[in-house]
């Protein structure tokens, strides 16, 4: 009794580590006054002034752009090489997913200036870069949701299709693809929640005058934390949250389909 009590204490107190300083931006971003301490009233004032505000929307459709497009070609060729490494030998597909697995172990600050070396060596900076950056980095994590449900595949259903006549792309899109959907589906998705939370390697190969959310409010923040930057956090958090539960969502769902078949 005495050691689930404590059990449960810890728990409570790693939650409210992870957590209570989330909650009280939260409640900032509500607040009517500008004092982190006192309680100035209820508002949305700070929400407002926020999608009024010129540069934080113009950073917010620039995360947007960089999110949705890196997301959506990381996932494309991350999907391809997944198939090229489930087809592989044993010792190559090893190899393969050794280097896979470097990006995801590395330091996201070794990642962005390495990224920028090469960068700087061949171009200039700018949002072409950044963008690059991004499905570089998002590619593994693509990789990793497919090859699973590409390994769970019978090879010999694929074969007897070509067989019978089929096409490689038709018999791709009737036999492989409903499988390795779901896989697809969560690569992207967390293609995006990388993508969206990502700031060192954006930091590292942005040019001048580009921002995105998360470099602009580091920017903010050495001049002093404004209260649209509560708001901000906020909805990035949200953002967040709400693609996590979406994916949640997605593996729960999965794993019912494949209990029952």
């Amino acid at each position: 009794m005495v050691k689930k009590g404590i059990q449960r204490f810890y728990l409570i107190v790693i939650f409210l580590f992870l957590y209570l300083p989330i909650a009280v931006l939260v409640v900032l971003s509500f607040n009517n006054s500008k004092s982190r301490v006192n309680w100035g009233g209820f508002t949305f004032d700070w929400y407002i002034s926020l999608f009024q505000s010129r540069s934080i929307m113009n950073a917010f459709y620039t995360t947007i752009f960089i999110t949705l497009t890196s997301a959506a070609i990381a996932t494309v060729l991350g999907t391809l090489a997944a198939i090229g490494i489930s087809a592989m030998r044993r010792r190559g597909k090893a190899v393969m997913l050794g280097a896979t697995n470097i990006p995801l172990l590395n330091a996201d600050i070794v990642t962005g200036i390495s990224l920028m070396l090469l960068f700087v060596k061949f171009t200039r900076l700018g949002m072409s870069t950044v963008l690059l950056a991004h499905i570089t980095f998002n590619i593994p994590y693509v990789i990793l949701n497919v090859l699973p449900k590409l390994n769970g595949l019978s090879q010999n259903t694929y074969e007897a299709a070509l067989d019978l006549g089929a096409t490689p792309l038709y018999a791709f899109y009737k036999i492989v693809w409903p499988d390795i959907r779901p896989g697809v589906f969560s690569g992207f998705l967390m293609a995006m929640t990388m993508s969206l939370d990502d700031f060192s390697i954006t930091y590292f190969t942005k040019g001048a005058g580009i921002h995105t959310l998360s470099t602009m409010i580091y920017t903010e923040l050495r001049k002093g934390i404004k209260p649209e930057m509560y708001a901000l956090s906020t909805i990035l958090f949200l953002i967040a949250l709400i693609l996590l539960l979406i994916m949640n969502y997605r593996s729960r769902e999965d794993t019912v389909t494949e209990r029952r078949s």
